[in-house]
């Protein structure tokens, strides 16, 4: 009698390998895709003109009660897109796509929301802070222009259980620290905080038209720093109206180009000369210009929008040395004023003397 086999034959065997390798990779593609990671994606996102106009044909930048002055070229701000958040973490899949992508750089979602926030609360904290950021921008081109600017700082947000709680009130205004008037909100923040955990600081505020002195003890804001539980903020009173309409951007992240843009619309002539320039970095009432994050993740941006110069905080230089795109120039701005020389340099052709972030470095 013929021999006959209990294995199945060759070709059986192979199909069920295959089989079981299609059900396993199917299972691991489904929970690659159904498990959740705490993290964030940050890609390139889209440039926006400042000198440009909205949908709807308006200006970004509009001016009213002053004279302005047709302009060419482009000062862009960018953006950096985010997948992922508070009501909608990334699969691990995503996670996976985000580290292979060399353009794409994967964060704790802490890092990027802040810790306990939903969605809504991080949309409202970032609209607060680009709704300060473009009043800020204001107060600093007017005043580059000599322009004079009225300003009161105030209480914004008190936090529970810190020293101010209870004492101070928000839309309270601070007059003085210590019998001292400040010369700006960086002077008033700093004067609080330059003292030792249980130091006292009195402060002299005016509240519903009358005067109130305050005596607070200082306490660890974190980090072993001494405060006492303010966000303030300046309110500014223009010469004359100035609106900046960023769409749905959220952040303080384009202070310093919104900045420029104002000064351009109120000085003759094209600032840029027609040149196309990018840049990032928030902008502080003294002019600091100040690290924001995704800045690799920016420049990709700006070099595909079609910006050839790119104008980037000083205190980010350490992440932009070598994640510059090619034909991408990088000039490394301190303050308002260092930003408004690079943009001048590079339309009289002498971008190229400016100092980079290798100098920076």
């Amino acid at each position: 009698m013929p021999e006959v086999s209990s294995h199945p034959p060759r070709s059986e065997r192979i199909a069920r390998y295959i089989l079981v390798i299609a059900v396993l990779f199917l299972i691991v593609s489904l929970l690659g895709s159904f498990i959740k990671v705490p993290y964030a994606v940050e890609s390139p996102g889209p440039v926006t003109d400042t000198l440009g106009e909205l949908d709807d044909g308006t200006q970004l930048v509009r001016v009213e009660g002053a004279k302005t002055y047709p302009t060419d070229g482009h000062l862009y701000f960018t953006t950096v897109r985010i997948l992922g958040g508070p009501d909608r973490h990334i699969s691990v899949w995503e996670w996976v796509s985000g580290h292979v992508d060399p353009n794409s750089r994967v964060v704790p979602e802490d890092s990027v929301f802040g810790e306990d926030r939903s969605a809504e609360e991080v949309e409202q904290l970032n609209s607060a802070l680009m709704e300060g950021s473009q009043h800020t921008s204001i107060a600093v081109a007017l005043r580059s222009l000599d322009e004079k600017v009225g300003q009161e700082d105030v209480v914004a947000r008190i936090a529970k259980g810190k020293p101010a709680d209870g004492a101070l009130q928000v839309e309270d205004v601070v007059l003085t620290v210590d019998g001292e008037r400040p010369d700006g909100l960086e002077e008033l923040v700093d004067t609080i905080g330059d003292r030792e955990v249980g130091d006292e600081v009195t402060l002299v505020v005016r509240r519903d038209g009358s005067r109130k002195s305050v005596t607070l003890e200082t306490a660890d804001i974190g980090g072993g720093n001494a405060g006492i539980g303010v966000v303030l903020e300046p309110r500014y009173d223009y010469p004359f109206e100035v609106r900046i309409d960023a769409g749905h951007v959220g952040g303080p992240s384009a202070g310093m180009m919104f900045a420029l843009a104002v000064r351009d619309r109120l000085t003759p002539g094209a600032m840029t000369k027609g040149e196309s320039v990018a840049g990032t970095g928030t902008i502080s009432d003294s002019g600091k210009v100040g690290p924001i994050g995704g800045i690799a993740q920016k420049m990709v941006g700006a070099h595909e929008g079609g910006a050839d110069w790119f104008l980037a905080p000083e205190k980010n230089c350490s992440d932009v040395v070598g994640h510059v795109p090619d034909d991408l120039e990088v000039v490394a701005v301190e303050t308002y004023d260092d930003a408004v020389t690079a943009v001048e340099s590079i339309a009289s052709g002498d971008g190229a003397d400016l100092p980079s972030c290798e100098d920076a470095a």
